[in-house]
């Protein structure tokens, strides 16, 4: 029998040790110079849409004022009614939902949908039904950084771009883990050296460390941007996986000579639906056979809408479906979680800010990466150069 030599067993494993992590670094330097850009534009719009709902809210009161809180807030059929009787010159204008005000100085927001172009936001003061102005939904802070930040301004085509981008991400951040060298001493791996430093020294340590910290929630909003450019494709694998029914689509069904229920009564019948809630937003029907979705919240709840919500038949106001935070599917949770992750909502304030810093992280890697890159060139173009020098010689 032939014996096998230890010591080859260990050279071997050595080899294809360094044979993959070389072909790591392949893989995550051609990512990072082929899609850096896009990753520096979605990082650094990441980070303006983590605080997008106050900024909106300030350029709200900026242009339209302050609203004063002054008794009972009117019904919210009643904003609609008044949205609509403003509107009615303009019949390709339909309401498609309200957002309701989320703050006692805050106003509700109405949504006018024509068949085709932007939509039309239209803000009414709760206490007193006034409409106090409106612009086109496309044009606020909010749409419009995250239309860059989803699309790059470039309709479904920017979308899958953008998901591609986000799925390289993914794949960029986990070569960051693998290739950070604090697996083989961890102090060093979150060193930087300052002192009687080298820049290319400072420039690399800047490097490491930066993407070592940065790459857990790079790697999260990666993958999870990519189920958000992709969500059609990615919801029943999750659901596929998770073992968890695909919950049809609520439907109402039209009764011969009926009209629909009004607004009021369908919200009352949604209170019991989720108790300890409260109304975010309606999606009102916009043919015969959908029925109405009323989206709910509980107070210790980070998503600014909620995560729970009713459908309603909008002619019996029977209870189709419920989504209930406290008590969903793994599924839903999944699906849920991938969201809280994207934004960095999970952990209230704190996360909030550290992904500000998150989203700084692509153009601090792509600039630091660079520079090792520029580094590596010369070191090159001087051996080149030192090696013709001495062939020239020689001849």
């Amino acid at each position: 029998m032939k014996r096998i030599k230890f010591p080859k067993i260990l050279e071997a494993s050595a080899m294809n040790r360094k044979t993959l992590r070389n072909f790591v670094f392949i893989l995550h330097h051609y990512i990072g110079l082929v899609v850096g850009v896009l990753l520096i534009i979605v990082g650094l719009t990441g980070s303006l849409l983590v605080f997008s709902p106050e900024i909106d809210e300030f350029l709200l009161t900026r242009q339209f004022g302050h609203i004063i809180p002054s008794g009972q807030k009117i019904p919210i059929e009643a904003v609609i009614n008044t949205v609509k009787a403003a509107y009615s010159n303009q019949p390709e204008l339909k309401v498609d939902r309200i957002y309701t005000s989320r703050k006692a100085d805050a106003a509700h927001e109405v949504m006018l949908e024509p068949a085709q172009g932007e939509a039309t936001a239209v803000y009414v003061n709760p206490y007193t039904g006034t409409i106090i102005g409106s612009r086109m939904s496309d044009r606020t802070f909010t749409t419009f950084t995250l239309k860059i930040h989803e699309q790059l301004l470039a309709g479904e085509t920017g979308t899958q771009i953008m998901g591609v981008a986000a799925l390289l991400l993914f794949i960029f951040s986990l070569t960051s883990i693998i290739l950070w060298p604090g697996w083989r001493k961890l102090i060093s791996g979150f060193k930087i050296k300052w002192k009687n430093a080298h820049p290319k020294r400072v420039n690399f340590d800047i490097h490491k460390v930066a993407g070592i910290i940065a790459a857990v929630f790079l790697t999260f909003t990666g993958f999870t941007g990519f189920y958000l450019n992709f969500r059609g494709f990615v919801t029943p694998i999750i659901y596929a996986v998770t073992f968890t029914p695909n919950p049809p689509d609520p439907v109402s069904q039209p009764i011969a000579g009926s009209t629909a229920l009004s607004l009021t009564q369908l919200l009352q019948k949604a209170d019991p639906a989720l108790p300890n809630t409260v109304t975010t937003a309606v999606y009102l029907p916009q043919i015969p056979e959908a029925a109405i979705y009323i989206r709910k919240k509980y107070s210790h709840e980070e998503a600014i809408l909620g995560r729970s919500g009713v459908y309603l038949d909008q002619y019996t106001g029977k209870t189709i479906q419920i989504e209930d935070a406290l008590n969903k599917s793994l599924g839903d949770k999944v699906l849920d979680s991938f969201i809280l992750l994207h934004f960095g909502t999970f952990g209230g304030l704190p996360t909030r800010i550290l992904y500000v810093f998150v989203g700084l992280a692509p153009l601090i890697l792509f600039v630091t990466g660079f520079v090792m890159w520029w580094y590596r060139y010369r070191a090159k173009t001087v051996v080149s150069h030192i090696i013709e020098i001495s062939q020239s010689g020689r001849n």
